[in-house]
């Protein structure tokens, strides 16, 4: 990769966390990069991350090697068109989409297959931005590669090369068997954590009781309803069909619940749970996945003057950064009064420690 030289057009979250996970590690590796908010790009030379910027789509880009278009999905498509013309021989096209049936349709209706790799990093953040990019957002987080039918093989693998060199897990899959996964274990579920949250806020009464007594498992099992409701509304219209294959098969297990309780069917309602704890215990909680990971803890914590202040002056003396922290007033699950949440695990983790030292007694 030493002569290489990757362009991106977007440098947001996503484009700007894998430019500086490659420069991290690949500094002779030329970057260009192109975005509307050129105080972004000039802040991105600034600090060492590109090489130069692009003036938008042109001539420069007959220089890249590969091409990662990191725009929001629908305007990837857009993109591809404006490129193609620029594109030199052998060159890559890639993308960050977290859907892609759109995207590799418009690769095909533009004969461009041969040159596409099509690319899913299932990593992310609640903030945006490159300001809010990190050389380390994608480590151990899966990125997912969707090769078209004509892609090159050696162009997989340089996208796979790409994956493991940031720290990333590389998964290839065919783009539809991508769309059908990530509506079952991330589309679906926001979807259900936001009617879930509305169907509270509707069957609540004038004292607002389900939203005050609303906490511990409510809120773990709903945190995600807290995302953007236009990433999630674009999210949700790219998908559309997976996303409602999943839905009417959800429809379908509720509705059999239901009819278990209505029967009293006491076995039927043991094995939901039994065989929902066997699976769900079995999913892995080190890697990333595309619901974005919960670094939190609760602490067994007196509630008297100064304990808190305590507390943080402990996390804050080891210069560990704390991203919020409350009291939990429910605590059916046996956690701990207080419960504090980080921007990364191994804040937590350094919190956990220091913590232990002082005796205080943690629940995960």
């Amino acid at each position: 990769m030493a002569d290489h030289v990757i362009g991106f057009i977007g440098l947001g979250l996503i484009g700007g966390s894998i430019a500086k996970g490659i420069k991290r590690r690949r500094p002779d590796v030329k970057l260009l990069a192109y975005m509307r908010t050129r105080s972004r790009l000039e802040q991105a030379v600034r600090e060492g991350i590109i090489d130069g910027i692009l003036d938008g789509v042109g001539e420069q880009l007959r220089e890249c090697d590969i091409i990662f278009l990191c725009t929001p999905v629908e305007y990837n498509a857009h993109y591809l068109s404006e490129i193609r013309p620029y594109l030199k021989e052998n060159a890559i096209v890639t993308d960050v989409g977290s859907t892609k049936a759109d995207i590799h349709r418009a690769v095909r209706e533009l004969q461009m297959e041969g040159c596409f790799v099509g690319g899913h990093p299932m990593a992310g953040s609640e903030k945006t931005g490159y300001e809010n990019a990190t050389d380390h957002l994608l480590e151990n987080a899966y990125y997912i590669i969707t090769p078209t039918p004509h892609s090159r093989p050696g162009d997989v693998e340089q996208m796979a090369a790409i994956a493991r060199l940031i720290g990333s897990l590389p998964i290839v899959l065919d783009f539809q068997r991508h769309d059908r996964i990530v509506a079952a274990i991330s589309h679906l579920p926001h979807l259900i954590a936001s009617s879930l949250v509305n169907l509270v806020r509707d069957c609540d009464d004038k004292e607002e009781r389900m939203k005050q007594l609303a906490a511990g498992g409510f809120k773990d099992i709903t945190r995600i309803a807290s995302s953007s409701p236009e990433m999630w509304e674009q999210i949700c219209m790219a998908n559309t069909g997976p996303i409602s294959e999943m839905l009417k098969a959800y429809i379908v297990s509720l509705q059999h619940i239901l009819e278990n309780l209505q029967q009293q069917d006491s076995h039927a309602v043991y094995e939901l749970f039994d065989q929902s704890r066997t699976y769900r215990n079995a999913i892995s909680d080190v890697r990333k996945g595309s619901v974005p990971p919960d670094y939190s803890f609760t602490v067994d914590i007196v509630d008297e003057p100064g304990s808190i202040s305590t507390l943080s002056v402990i996390l804050s003396a080891r210069g560990i950064n704390i991203k919020n922290i409350g009291i939990n007033h429910n605590r059916e699950q046996g956690e701990g009064a207080l419960r504090i949440t980080f921007y990364e695990e191994a804040a937590m983790n350094a919190a956990w420690e220091q913590l232990k030292k002082y005796n205080y007694e943690l629940i995960r």
